[in-house]
């Protein structure tokens, strides 16, 4: 087998990450910490942590990282465990950097076309700027850190751009250094930045006399730059914490008083700074007008191409496109959907993989890759569906065939830029097990308080729902939680609605719900909101909820993805945290799959049942205090600010813009100026993605 040995200087020896927790390991945990830390030295480029259910995986993580002392990324199978996971380190690793980055969409469409109905599909989608701003954040720590861990999901493989360029283009500002102040808002400008000296948020600055103020885009801090004639005569930094009115911020920090939810410190003075562009893809001018040049070069050669095929049509829409995206790029460094022109941006041979997180990661990173079974199949896929999609714009005239390019990592370069990796997972699929070898496979089965895995009965499909509410009834009297899990989002939706009509308190969790907002629905769970959650696909992997202590899987005997082996035994071990951990399968036949996970609980139960009898362990409840979600909480301070006390916006069916502006112009005409602003403000608030109230009248 292939090795890569790792290699450290003794610059790389210095104590950069340090763990604080109150835990110890225990049980198998010190076996298979030093283990992985005993192959990662060695060179091996793949191993395996097969570690079931509560047996403290997160934490056996983060004693590698503090052992090895290098730079991890950790790569999630969706953002709701991966903001667990973040949240996890973030409190081992209160001194380091531990950032957050998942896709910023909370709505996305593609562009594509389709030829059979010549439908044009353009691209939509809705930034969630909280997540922008994180991953700006993540980027930057690893431009200037070394200390630095990221959570991420599979969105860590796409197209983010050169971070050499990314470094190239930032501006390092110092006090003395001879610049106007007019040049500096031109490189201010030129980095994305935004003026507006109204609404102050990240990604803005504004102009006070000769004071310019600027909020980063990262949104942790505010930088104040003092002009006297043509030079910076002062740099000083404000940092901020969990604020929603950047603009209150900067005012009560200028007030020099104390203002609990946003300023840590007050203004405090600095002689340099370097501030990095607030989107990514941003060029030097001088690039700019090179790549402008091969892009239309490439646009040349294809509409030759086209022409000469005799799709006449197709050229003169993609010189259409074209032209007015490279107008934009020359006038401003920036244009709708430059992405597809990365390539060109950043000089890269056709076909070549692109820059993603991973490149802005120094030599010695290490990789976790939690939930390996499910995690390592999104990445096979991504590239393959992507592909297709671009194959078609390029193809109708809608794209130039560079674009194919602005895509994730394919399978391959994925596995050849990651030099060691760890696969994390309770069910480690053959692929990771045969790529790690057995000598590489270390088992983490002992769980340190004790606890067994989760009894199983099997029951018949017969008004399986009717029998489920009295099991739920008996759990929520010993004020327990439970998960039920269905096939499809209209069923769990509608098992969520019969729930609640019985009296129990339940809410359905699926896609649909909004990233930042899963955290908080977990958390109401967890404090006794809600009794029960119903879901399909992400109430399985590694979520952490001690007090369930009943997991129902409704039409076990359906044999397929959502009752493999795999996915039953990572839904059984949600109940694996409770010292009453017990599983309902409603199944009318023990399919292949059902038997199998069965077999596997039971071998692994047996395990901890004698290891407990030999070192005489009482089985004892994890507690595990409930925390705050920071991201889902600002939102509703947010969304509470902004909202007046009148009828909400779910309790309404008016949602259509068009209808409320004509009911705004209806208002002003009228003179009822009042009613127009609130309808003007309800407007502002539906486009940008809130939860607004509703205006009476």
């Amino acid at each position: 087998m292939f090795k890569y040995r790792a290699k450290r200087s003794e610059e790389e020896n210095e104590v950069l990450f340090a763990l604080t927790s109150k835990f110890k390991p225990t049980g198998d945990q010190p076996f298979a910490i030093t283990q992985m830390v005993k192959n990662l030295e060695t060179g091996a480029r793949r191993q395996v942590l097969l570690g079931v259910t509560g047996s403290g995986k997160t934490f056996s993580m983060a004693k590698v990282i503090e052992k090895t002392q290098r730079p991890a990324l950790i790569i999630s199978p969706n953002k709701t465990l991966a903001a667990q996971t973040y949240q996890e380190l973030k409190e081992f690793f209160p001194e380091n950097a531990v950032h957050y980055f998942v896709s910023y969409y909370d709505y996305y469409q593609p562009e594509a076309y389709i030829p059979q109905t010549d439908t044009y599909i353009e691209k939509d989608a809705k930034i969630n700027e909280e997540i922008d701003r994180l991953r700006h954040a993540a980027t930057q720590d690893l431009q200037s850190r070394k200390d630095v861990i990221v959570v991420a999901s599979v969105s860590c493989i796409y197209n983010i751009g050169s971070p050499k360029t990314y470094q190239e283009v930032s501006l390092e500002i110092k006090t003395g250094q001879k610049i106007t102040r007019k040049n500096f808002i031109l490189s201010l400008t030129s980095l994305q930045y935004q003026r507006n000296d109204i609404d102050f948020k990240p990604g803005t600055f504004r102009v006070r006399g000769d004071i310019v103020e600027i909020c980063l885009v990262t949104g942790k801090e505010i930088i104040k730059v003092e002009f006297s004639g043509a030079k910076i005569s002062q740099i000083s930094v404000a940092i901020v914490q969990n604020s929603y009115s950047y603009t209150e911020a900067l005012a009560e920090v200028e007030k020099r008083t104390k203002f609990s939810l946003t300023i840590r410190n007050k203004f405090v003075i600095r002689r340099e700074i370097r501030l990095f562009p607030a989107h990514f893809w941003v060029s030097p001018q001088n690039k700019i007008d090179l790549a402008i040049a091969n892009i239309k070069l490439e646009l040349q050669e294809q509409t030759n191409k086209l022409k000469s095929n005799g799709n006449l049509l197709e050229a003169q829409r993609l010189i259409q496109r074209t032209n007015y995206d490279l107008e934009m790029l020359k006038e401003t460094g920036y244009c709708h959907g430059i992405e597809n022109y990365s390539r060109h941006l950043e000089f890269r041979e056709p076909g070549k993989p692109p820059y993603t997180l991973l490149e802005y990661y120094p030599n010695n990173l290490v990789v976790f890759i939690d939930e390996s079974h499910i995690t390592l199949s999104q990445i096979k896929a991504m590239s393959i569906q992507d592909r297709i999609r671009k194959e078609t714009l390029i193809k109708y005239g809608f794209r130039l065939p560079s674009a194919i390019d602005n895509r994730p990592l394919t399978y391959g370069e994925f596995e050849e830029k990651v030099k060691q990796a760890i696969y994390v997972s309770a069910t480690p699929a053959k692929e990771e097990k045969s790529k790690a070898g057995e000598e590489y496979i270390v088992e983490q089965l002992i769980r340190p308080t004790g606890l067994l895995e989760p009894s199983i009965e099997i029951r018949p499909t017969k008004n399986q729902v009717k029998d489920l509410i009295k099991k739920i009834k008996n759990r929520i009297q010993k004020k327990q939680r439970v998960l039920v899990l269905a096939l499809t989002k209209r069923l769990a939706e509608a098992v969520s609605d019969y729930l609640a009509e019985e009296g129990i308190k339940a809410q359905w969790l699926h896609s649909e719900i909004k990233t930042m907002e899963r955290p908080q629905i977990l958390k109401d769970l967890r404090e006794g909101k809600y009794d029960v959650l119903v879901g399909i696909n992400l109430l399985r992997e590694g979520l952490d909820l001690p007090e369930v202590s009943l997991v129902a899987i409704l039409d076990a005997d359906k044999e397929g993805f959502l009752r493999s082996e795999t996915t039953l035994i990572q839904t059984m071990g949600r109940a694996a945290r409770h010292k009453d951990g017990h599983v309902i399968l409603y199944a009318d036949a023990i399919t292949f799959s059902i038997k199998k996970a069965v077999d596997e609980i039971e071998r692994r139960r047996k395990i901890q049942e004698e290891y407990n009898k030999k070192y005489k362990i009482t089985p004892r409840p994890i507690i595990k205090e409930i925390r705050n979600w920071p991201f889902a909480k600002e939102k509703a301070k947010r969304t509470s600010s902004s909202s007046s006390p009148s009828l909400s916006l779910r309790e309404s069916s008016v949602k259509d813009i068009k209808i409320l502006e004509k009911e705004m112009k209806i208002a002003a005409k009228n003179m009822d100026f009042e009613r127009a602003a609130e309808i003007r403000d309800l407007i502002l608030q539906l486009r940008s993605g809130s939860t607004p109230s509703l205006p009476r009248g």
